[in-house]
């Protein structure tokens, strides 16, 4: 592949809770002059070696990124981000240390915020030396505005024919559910009281992880006993459980197994789910701003609350149960049209503070406004020296050969499964029917398509005619 500068590269984790969005903002990054690399994350760093200098879209800036944000620099490419899960947060000064480092800082030369909070965030964090930080939105709200959703009418209709009128429960246990064990927030020690501290919780303190996982235990432990009793509260109803993208499914549908009315499903963009659903419940969960920006109704239930480990963007938007009975109250009264969304300024406000982009130009469209203006299109990146280069090469393909084989152990989280389970096959013929549907609602990407460099691995760009 010889695709022209300048090039952008998207790897997407989660293809469910990313791809459409990181395609729309391929797409209007290639409408605009880029060549866009995009796919599975894993693939996208296998392929960086060969690709040219570019700018490479970082998800986060965890402390365990470092590694890969220097082989990204010493291959030749800049570095910018956005963090897909800082626009929910738990209120404690022990989030920065878990999910930022100034090492992962530094190489950045352009960070995007959800909206005025998360800019204030990035903004306030110690270890961030200066990096720019814009207040542009991301790609997952511009899915969600008026101009856009229709995007999934089809699906919504097709869930509407399935289902019927049903209950969408989205459930965020991966810390105390994980689908690999290995990634729990907290696993037991050989010393007596000392929870060891994984992956997942590196960066937390042992006290504040083991005092987060309890909670989330105890929240776990509610939604367990809850969602089968939905399906007998609501018996001419479907529910749907949708659990996080991390987590392990499989006990959800043993856990269900012996009610016909609760189905386990995870399937496509959780959008058309949520525009199709009568109501969510959630505890803490990034769907309910989503939802209540797309003017759904949503519970959240709140078996127990604290102030330091709660996530209180998405349960401010949500009426907010403490016990089942409340719940129960609740959602008769919503499916009964007695209630429905909170309070509209309520809302307004919590938009205005912390998503940006819901009217206006598109967050993609802000976001490449801030490249172009930096140089982006017309400069390439700085050429590293070659040691450092060399260097980068070498260290890029001994993570890769790890990685591999990695992969070929089951209870890894790099494992196969465990990949296929986050971005599950996809074909270019599938990226551009996808593309097909964002051109008439927004009159563009009439000459955008997608094609396949290699396994997980696409390009999106102009035609040449």
């Amino acid at each position: 592949m010889k695709p022209a500068t300048p090039l952008l590269i998207v790897p997407v984790e989660n293809q469910v809770r990313e791809l459409d969005a990181k395609l729309l903002f391929a797409c209007v990054a290639a409408e605009r002059g880029f060549d866009v690399v995009i796919g599975s994350r894993p693939y996208v760093n296998f392929a960086l070696p060969s690709l040219p200098p570019g700018t490479y879209v970082a998800k986060s800036m965890r402390a365990r990124s470092r590694l890969m944000f220097n082989i990204i620099l010493g291959l030749g490419h800049r570095l910018v981000a956005w963090d897909e899960e800082s626009l929910v947060r738990y209120r404690s000064a022990e989030y920065c240390d878990w999910r930022f480092s100034p090492d992962t800082f530094r190489p950045l030369s352009q960070l995007f915020a959800w909206g005025d909070d998360d800019a204030e965030l990035f903004a306030s964090y110690t270890g961030n030396p200066g990096v720019p930080v814009h207040v542009t939105g991301n790609p997952r709200a511009d899915l969600l505005r008026r101009d856009v959703r229709e995007f999934f009418r089809a699906e919504v209709d097709a869930l509407r024919d399935r289902h019927g009128e049903f209950v969408l429960v989205n459930t965020n246990f991966a810390f105390v559910n994980p689908f690999v064990d290995q990634l729990a927030l907290v696993q037991p020690s050989a010393r007596a009281g000392a929870p060891k501290v994984t992956r997942t919780s590196g960066g937390m303190s042992a006290g504040f992880a083991a005092g987060m996982a309890a909670h989330q235990q105890a929240i776990f432990d509610a939604f367990r006993i809850l969602v089968p009793q939905l399906g007998s509260w609501f018996p001419d109803r479907s529910i749907i459980v949708r659990p996080h993208p991390s987590e392990d499914h499989d006990l959800w549908r043993r856990l269900v197994a012996d009610q016909p009315n609760v189905q386990v499903v995870h399937e496509g963009n959780v959008v058309p789910w949520l525009m199709a659903a009568s109501v969510l419940v959630h505890n803490g969960c990034t769907t309910a701003v989503e939802a209540a920006a797309l003017e759904r109704p949503a519970v959240a239930y709140q078996p127990i609350t604290t102030d330091c480990y709660d996530f209180h963007l998405p349960n401010s938007l949500s009426h907010c149960a403490n016990t089942r009975e409340q719940i129960r109250d609740l959602l008769s009264a919503i499916v009964a049209g007695d209630a429905g969304l909170i309070d509209e300024h309520a809302r307004q406000a919590i938009f205005a503070r912390h998503l940006s982009a819901l009217s206006g130009p598109l967050a993609s469209d802000r976001i490449i406004d801030v490249l172009e203006r930096a140089g982006y299109l017309l400069d390439p990146p700085p050429r590293p020296g070659p040691w450092r280069y060399l260097r980068a090469r070498a260290t890029a393909a001994g993570r890769a050969l790890l990685k591999r084989i990695n992969a070929r152990r089951r209870e890894h989280w790099n494992s196969a499964e465990y990949h296929a389970h986050r971005f599950p096959d996809i074909t270019a013929a599938e990226l551009n029917a996808r593309i097909a549907r964002f051109a008439p609602l927004l009159g563009r990407f009439g000459r955008v398509r997608a094609t396949e460099l290699s396994d997980h691995l696409f390009r999106i760009a102009r035609d040449a005619g």
